[in-house]
């Protein structure tokens, strides 16, 4: 009788708790939950206007624009970029010098003292397309400033700027991250994918805001300038919209909106980003991913990567891992080999969570992207799993999913719990569908990306089915919502989760959990044979 009763409570379903009560992934494995749609939330998404003040440029001259800040890869250093000078778009662009301005971020923990100064490099970028008709954009100039030797839990002051030029910008300030030991943390860290700049993501923005956070992830599609020719023609769906485009066009401008917009959350909250599919932006001589890795500064190089598409860093005692779904991941590849070493070095005694981000799911039961990436899955899940990932953020599917613990389909107490965030407000509107539905369980031809592989969907459902014939067992909440979510670590081995709707007041929570770790249940390295 005990044993049915323990039985029965592990799969309990999160919502016959009371309302005071938080539970933890202790209480799972949990019944899958499916919350009902919704139907006034399927109002079409627009994006913000070029004339909307938000997005429109509001310096002159050479004063600095779209600041930014990002984490390097530990406390001690962190990463200041800004834009100087106007873009150019048309058939013929001239690229501005980047020797012309300098970058410099004056710097010090009294505001009306910045005593330090810091210098780092510029670039220009282009988006070039060989073809009639269509224009081609050259960005402004993009600075990139790494300063270094800050203590940790510090507010720092600081502007940006030529001030040889008289070009400088306000006085703006952050915090640095708390040392890397099991007992600091981050405050909150935001987590959010898929933002777009509609006014669903100036909700999302603004109910992140509200929380506070002090560090940012952002899992992939940022801009959606791809949605865009680049005569600023706009559509929900470009390749219905546009079958006819010689290749796949974007509108530039909208980085630039997106950055105007997002500086005063940017210009004081490291912003942590990976790419997504939207970050291609493919371009003459088969160049790409040309605006996020000039846009953005990455700590790649102090993480010992050698590109901009995967990264790791540190924030307390929190090893972060940014992976790159649009590049290779296989065995033989550069990714793969880094992974394996960033991994081994990783002091679980120092930092002993383990969290990992990449754009598309391998865990999502919704229609849309649905088993996309299994090829990556089949490449890195064992992996990640055997050096005990504890949490897993993905974007890509624009609606809101949490797991059960899960490795290879099966629910296993040591797998990660993985958590698709795709929702955060863009133009292409929110999923709605579930694969397990009658009749929405796509053809397995269908599924892969092109970009990431092919097909890799061989590890079907225990019946032998593509699709499961109910919400999978590893799907523990699922919900069609834009919003974002805040992680807490609390300490070495509990974490609280809780995700935010935007339609609901600020303090109002759609979705909450603590995530606890077992490092003593789940040892690393030889769970693979022992399967915990």
């Amino acid at each position: 009788m005990t044993f049915l009763l323990l039985l029965l409570f592990s799969f309990l379903s999160p919502a016959i708790f009371s309302a005071d009560y938080i539970p933890s992934t202790l209480d799972g494995p949990f019944v899958p939950v499916t919350v009902p749609l919704d139907t006034s939330l399927r109002g079409k998404a627009i994006d913000l206007p070029d004339t909307d003040p938000r997005v429109r440029r509001r310096v002159t001259g050479f004063e600095p624009e779209q600041i930014s800040i990002s984490l390097s890869s530990d406390h001690d250093s962190i990463w200041v970029s800004w834009i100087t000078g106007e873009y150019q778009i048309g058939k013929n662009v001239k690229p501005l010098d980047p020797t012309s301005i300098n970058s410099i971020v004056q710097f010090g923990t009294l505001r009306h003292s910045l005593s330090h100064e810091a210098k780092g490099h510029s670039l220009v970028y282009s988006q070039l397309y060989p073809f009639d008709g269509l224009l081609n954009y050259t960005s402004g100039i993009i600075h990139h400033v790494r300063i270094t030797g800050l203590k940790p839990s510090t507010v720092y002051y600081y502007r940006c700027g030529d001030p040889s030029r008289h070009a400088m910008s306000k006085i703006h300030h952050f915090r640095t991250m708390p040392v890397s030991t099991p007992l600091s943390y981050p405050g909150r860290i935001a987590v959010v994918g898929d933002l777009g700049l509609t006014y669903n993501t100036t909700d999302t923005i603004s109910h992140l805001i509200h929380n506070s956070p002090d560090l940012v992830l952002l899992i992939g599609d940022v801009s959606y300038a791809n949605l865009y020719l680049t005569n600023g023609t706009s559509s929900d769906c470009y390749s219905c919209s546009f079958p006819e485009t010689p290749i796949h066009e974007t509108y530039q401008p909208r980085w630039d909106y997106w950055g105007r917009f997002m500086e005063d959350l940017t210009s004081k909250v490291p912003l942590m980003v990976i790419e997504g599919n939207h970050e291609i932006e493919k371009q003459a001589e088969n160049r790409t991913f040309e605006a996020y890795s000039s846009r953005f500064a990455f700590p790649f190089k102090e993480s010992g990567s050698s590109s901009t598409l995967y990264y790791s860093f540190n924030a307390g005692g929190i090893h972060f891992i940014m992976l790159g779904a649009y590049i290779a991941y296989d065995k033989s590849a550069e990714q793969y080999e880094w992974l394996k070493k960033d991994l081994a070095k990783v002091d679980r005694s120092v930092t002993p969570w383990l969290v990992a981000s990449w754009h598309p799911p391998w865990y999502s039961s919704y229609t849309a992207h649905y088993r996309e990436a299994e090829c990556m899955k089949e490449a890195l899940e064992e992996l990640l799993y055997s050096h005990g990932t504890d949490i897993v953020f993905n974007g890509h599917v624009h609606a809101y999913e949490r797991s059960n613990r899960v490795y290879n389909y099966e629910l296993d107490p040591c797998g990660p719990v993985y958590i698709v965030v795709g929702d955060g407000g863009n133009r292409e509107k929110m999923a709605i569908e579930h694969a397990d539905e009658p009749g929405k369980c796509p053809d397995p031809l269908t599924t892969p990306d092109p970009v990431m592989g092919g097909f890799c969907a061989w590890n079907f459902t225990p019946s032998g089915k593509f699709c499961w014939d109910r919400q999978p067992d590893y799907s523990a909440m699922r919900e069609s919502s834009f919003g974002h979510g805040i992680l807490e670590m609390k300490n070495e081995t509990w974490a609280l989760w809780t995700w935010y709707r935007n339609q609901d007041s600020s303090s109002q929570v759609g979705d909450q959990i603590y995530i606890v770790r077992q490092p003593d249940e789940c040892p690393r390295l030889n769970r693979l044979v022992n399967h915990c």
